[in-house]
């Protein structure tokens, strides 16, 4: 299948230049009065003393935030709680070396700002389920017109088939969202992007995680070496288990992705059998980790306000938190959005649960791998899409006007692939021997 070379964004430094989000120059003082709301969450479990310090700490270590211009949308959203309603929220990991030191290569050689990881997580209306969408970053997409260049603050053009990881290098955070948002039909008032070490306190703020590892890890990119088995992974070697590309599946960015979903997946598992999502402690250490380390948009910077959408999670079958790949065919260049695209952009927009076809990733060399040390039966097995059955109408002797339930569940195509948070799957390990 070939595919006309695709256009580059109208400016020719886009790819290459280091680029940011345009900053509230007062984003770290409004987050000092936001950051005082905190203080009745933690004063519940800590007292009046300790709850007045967590609370400047926090807005001590704050960052400058990014504005998302669609902010309306949150007004009258609660600040104490679970949160209210559906949440749609982009995580944005940036390959830039700034700031980061020289484990990662020469910042001042490596300065391109592109957004190789970029996952949406949808919170339905109901807290009943959650769909956490990862798309390729070798994707092409389709730009909207409307974005601002984080430099000069001029309006940008629509670009046309360009890859996903561009985005950011071109119109900073606001226009990944924008991107995102024309790309699967839903408003995500929320966003938030994490460099490298970021990635790696955040790890560490939950206290590891415990993935499983198939066949041994072996990439000399970033230092992975991991037998097979279980391991604990925080700090600088969590990162490098979500960054490996060479050592995992077919060695490909959906490789990758597969990785990754193995990661929060166990993740998920832990923060639910831990009791996270109901320790005040807990939870603020993970805003302050999440503060110290994201550049967030400005919905975010309240500390309550990430608590709260963290609380919506508590309470959601771990069956129902879904980790979809976004499904796309190989192209010229890159990979480009299946039919089955619009199949999962239709289930955010109607905010319906997805059910993963059983046969998903059967015949890809790039998924993660069944655990090999669980017994038969101990695997979930994903849920045939159901109806709702009506009741029984008493005879009439006029035919009676029915009209067909809406499904319970969405059944995805063969050729999306993922897996829900019950699922513990193994990364499929790839040695230097077959790379």
């Amino acid at each position: 299948m070939s595919r006309p070379s695709p256009q580059q964004p109208s400016r020719p430094d886009a790819a290459s230049s280091t680029r940011h989000g345009r900053l509230r120059r007062n984003g770290v003082w409004a987050t000092v009065t936001k950051a005082l709301a905190s203080v009745v969450a933690v004063v519940l479990t800590s007292g009046a003393a300790v709850a007045a310090y967590a609370a400047f700490d926090l807005a001590a270590t704050a960052k400058p935030t990014v504005t998302l211009g669609n902010e309306e949308v949150l007004d009258g959203v609660p600040d104490v709680g679970a949160i209210e309603g559906g949440v749609n929220l982009l995580v944005i990991g940036s390959d830039s070396r700034a700031g980061q030191g020289t484990g990662f290569g020469d910042p001042d050689e490596e300065t391109a700002v592109l957004n190789d990881v970029t996952m949406l997580m949808h919170i339905s209306e109901d807290h009943s389920h959650v769909e956490v969408i990862s798309f390729p970053r070798d994707m092409f997409i389709d730009v909207p017109a409307g974005c601002t260049d984080p430099e000069s603050g001029d309006e940008l053009w629509e670009q046309y088939d360009v890859k996903i990881n561009t985005v950011l290098s071109y119109g900073g955070v606001p226009c990944v969202v924008k991107t995102v948002e024309q790309l699967t039909g839903v408003t995500i008032p929320f966003a938030g992007v994490v460099q490298f070490m970021g990635v790696a306190g955040l790890s560490e703020a939950v206290g590891g995680v415990d993935v499983c590892v198939a066949e041994p890890i072996e990439d000399e990119y970033t230092g992975m070496f991991l037998d097979a088995g279980t391991h604990t992974l925080a700090g600088i070697d969590a990162l490098q288990f979500l960054r490996t590309r060479h050592g995992v599946g077919d060695g490909s960015d959906l490789g990758r992705i597969s990785n990754q979903q193995v990661f929060l997946s166990a993740l998920a598992r832990k923060l639910q059998s831990d009791g996270t999502y109901t320790d005040p402690v807990k939870l603020y250490g993970i805003a302050k980790a999440a503060l110290a380390n994201m550049q967030l948009s400005d919905s975010l910077t309240d500390p309550t306000r990430m608590v709260s959408i963290a609380k919506a999670l508590k309470d959601t079958d771990l069956s129902k938190i879904a980790f979809v790949q976004y499904p796309t065919g190989y192209v010229d260049g890159g990979v480009a959005p299946t039919e089955s695209a619009e199949v999962v952009n239709l289930a955010l927009q109607n905010d319906t649960p997805v059910a993963f076809d059983p046969n998903a990733g059967a015949e890809s060399t790039f998924t993660s791998t069944g655990d090999p040390s669980a017994t038969p039966g101990e695997q979930p097995v994903a849920e045939t899409p159901t109806e709702e059955t009506p009741a029984e109408e008493p005879a009439t002797d006029a035919p009676a006007e029915t009209t067909a339930p809406e499904p319970t569940q969405q059944a995805l195509p063969s050729d999306v692939t993922g897996q829900t948070a019950a699922e513990t799957r193994c990364s499929a390990g790839r040695t230097l021997a077959d790379q």
